[in-house]
């Protein structure tokens, strides 16, 4: 069965960096689209990032655009998502997706604060 499991989330302060991986399973990782998305207290779901599935092309919401960089290694089947300068407003959950969004992990939580 497809399964997707995020960690590396955690508490860090404003300008600091983390580095968050999605081991996926059960399916043919290399042949898919795959996604961040995040989730922020009280707030609805926002699409972060996304990546093809050789990794040569990589779409960004404007709100992370030059900070976050979506990578993958289709040889190990895990997702990356390095985040760099985070900010208060990067609190959230986040949930790598495959492909048509139909299956999630169940997310990390990333808290940013002094």
């Amino acid at each position: 069965q497809v399964q997707l499991v995020e960690s590396g989330g955690g508490l860090v302060q404003p300008g600091g960096s983390l580095r968050l991986s999605c081991a996926a399973s059960g399916f043919t990782f290399s042949a898919y689209w795959m996604y961040w998305v995040r989730q922020a207290p009280g707030k609805g779901l926002e699409r972060v990032s996304g990546i093809n599935s050789g990794g040569s092309t990589t779409i960004y919401a404007d709100s992370v655009k030059g900070r976050f960089t979506i990578s993958r290694d289709n040889a190990e089947n895990t997702l990356y998502l390095e985040m760099n300068s985070l900010k208060s407003e990067d609190t959230a959950v986040y949930f790598c997706a495959r492909g048509g969004m139909e299956f999630w992990g169940k997310g990390t939580l990333v808290t940013v604060s002094p």
